[in-house]
């Protein structure tokens, strides 16, 4: 599964949809490919492009999909390391311990 969760397939008839070939042509209710004379499938066709850059390798319409948020953990924090500190820097800081 991944970062995200399943959309739906991407249609040629959203109008955001593009046919590199230029090759899309409507037929009845469905959208004809002219250069194969098959229906468009944009999940196996290698001109198929989205004018808004969401169509996933895949065929699914990235704008349909929607992430999921995982937190793995905070931001790890550095330990924090000290130097002991002994004689007159002791006395002048009132401190065993500097960060």
């Amino acid at each position: 599964m991944g970062a995200r969760s399943q959309g739906r397939l991407c249609s040629p008839k959203c109008r955001f949809f593009i046919c590199k070939k230029r090759a899309l042509r409507p037929r009845g209710n469905t959208m004809w490919c002219s250069w194969t004379g098959d229906e468009c499938n944009p999940a196996i066709c290698n001109y198929a492009a989205c004018a808004k850059r969401r169509l996933l390798p895949n065929g699914v319409c990235a704008m349909t999909v929607r992430r999921k948020t995982v937190e793995v953990g905070g931001p790890e924090r550095e330990p924090e390391i000290g130097v002991k500190v002994r004689g007159k820097l002791f006395k002048k800081v009132g401190e065993k311990i500097l960060y």
